[in-house]
């Protein structure tokens, strides 16, 4: 495992250093961890053989295992971390009520929308399919690489045996996806005028392109909160993340192995679920403090990258080449949702700002937060439109919410039952619209024209 994990960072150091040098990696803006995750595809054991990943006993690539495990580390650095002002459900409705709504329907409206159209669609096209496989699409894209590791946990346990590869498929796609797709609706929208902040698609800070931020933009990973004299900080916070994952090994071996129950949580949940009652331990006992949120966001995103880049190295060739008809169809299908959510839904949900908002939500829904980002700072530069800023007070309220779908749903889909939870999702979904349409507004104004507060923040801009 140690020398996997050598071999996967030696990826990612090379990944970065190309994506630093190389203008065409620049340009095309493909994020480090996808392109080490290609490089170990190409020169692993399923290719060119270079590179010397252990395998099973059984002759499998061990590190198809390892996404399994690292998503549940990255869930369990969620909700660890010191928080003394989280916002109230009223507060995230008054403040960022088109938001929250707008951000949690497009998430689950994706879900729903694969369900349905691989339950009455795909099998005309695909008869032999299996019903999980549409299931992967929105995990893939608006989950993420991630996620798609979770999901597929249940349904391979359901007797889907590729729903791993596919997700990791699907996942790889949406990034791509979601940056080509995302500069080309920026383009379209910066010569209709629906932006407001830039008149023309900017070049992005040499930092954003090569990787490597100047000494300016350089900024502290977290607080030190605990005396190196004893235990070094970084220590002491990853080994708490540590002991959250422990724990929820300790409960899956209990349930499986002990009690030999048959109901059995996903670990990255049971993990997720651990790492709540420590912080709440932690809090009680007055240590609660000394836990940094900022340096658990860190470990969780540096545990993504890892993630991605196995994931993306352990996708099984031969799987994408069987499923290749019905992985360009569902990818099709969650592009046009994204562009559909977009255009009739953001243009007429957001109070300002449509287009910034829009197009960042339009990232996540096809890649991940990282590209939305990405394409917000193109439309955006300064973020003035305060879409980031209105996201994370929104997303503290979404994802419970989103991670009790990924638990909930997979292993109804993996039994079968997939009429009833698509319906529910989508009413849901369809809910939110309209409770946002109801208690924010319907914008009816022509994508171009300016909307309240908008004219404000532009002649900020405009002054010197």
């Amino acid at each position: 495992m140690f020398a996997d994990f050598a071999l996967i960072s030696v990826l990612l150091v090379i990944a970065h250093l190309l994506r630093s040098r190389l203008r065409l990696l620049q340009n095309l803006l493909i994020p480090a961890p996808i392109l080490a995750g290609f490089l170990g595809l190409i020169g692993g054991p399923q290719l060119l053989g270079w590179l010397p990943f252990s395998l099973t006993g059984e002759g499998k690539i061990a590190m198809e295992r390892y996404p399994y495990e690292l998503i549940a580390i990255l869930f369990a650095t969620l909700f660890l971390g010191h928080q003394p002002h989280r916002p109230t459900l009223r507060t995230m409705l008054r403040d960022v009520g088109d938001t929250w709504f707008y951000n949690f329907a497009a998430y689950i409206g994706q879900f729903g929308v694969a369900l349905l159209f691989g339950l009455y669609i795909l099998p005309l096209m695909f008869p032999d399919l299996n019903p999980g496989f549409a299931l992967m699409m929105p995990a893939g894209f608006a989950g993420g690489h991630g996620t798609a590791a979770a999901v597929s946990e249940s349904l391979q346990a359901g007797g889907f045996n590729d729903a791993q590869s596919l997700g990791f498929t699907f996942a790889t796609i949406g990034l791509l996806i979601g940056i080509f797709g995302g500069l080309t609706l920026i383009n379209i929208a910066t010569r209709r005028g629906w932006t407001h902040l830039v008149s023309s698609a900017q070049e992005l800070p040499e930092s954003t392109r090569s990787g490597f931020l100047t000494p300016e933009e350089q900024t502290s990973m977290g607080t030190s909160t605990v005396s190196a004299m004893s235990l070094d900080p970084l220590t002491w916070h990853f080994a708490i993340v540590m002991t959250a994952f422990g724990g929820a090994h300790g409960i899956d071996y209990l349930f499986r192995h002990v009690l030999e129950s048959k109901i059995i949580l996903p670990l990255f949940a049971v993990a997720l679920l651990v790492s709540a009652v420590l912080q709440l331990v932690l809090e009680l006992c007055h240590i609660g403090k000394y836990v940094d949120r900022q340096v658990m966001a860190r470990i969780g995103s540096s545990v993504s990258d890892y993630l991605i880049a196995f994931a993306v190295a352990s996708i099984k060739i031969s799987v994408v080449v069987e499923y290749m008809a019905p992985l360009i169809v569902m990818s099709l299908l969650g592009f046009l949702y994204a562009i559909g959510m977009l255009w009739f839904l953001g243009r007429h949900l957001f109070h300002n700002f449509w287009f910034e908002r829009s197009i960042f939500a339009y990232g996540w829904m096809t890649g991940v937060v990282g590209i939305g980002v990405l394409l917000l700072r193109i439309v955006d530069p300064q973020l003035k439109s305060k879409t980031l800023q209105d996201y994370g007070l929104a997303f503290v309220g979404i994802s419970p919410l989103e991670i009790l779908l990924i638990v909930v749903v997979p292993p109804l889909v993996a039994r079968q039952i997939i009429l009833a939870p698509a319906i529910v999702i989508v009413v849901i979904a369809v809910a939110c619209f309209a409770l946002s349409a109801y208690l924010v507004g319907w914008y009816r104004t022509p994508p171009g024209e300016l909307r309240p507060g908008e004219q404000e923040i532009i002649d900020e801009l405009k002054s010197p």
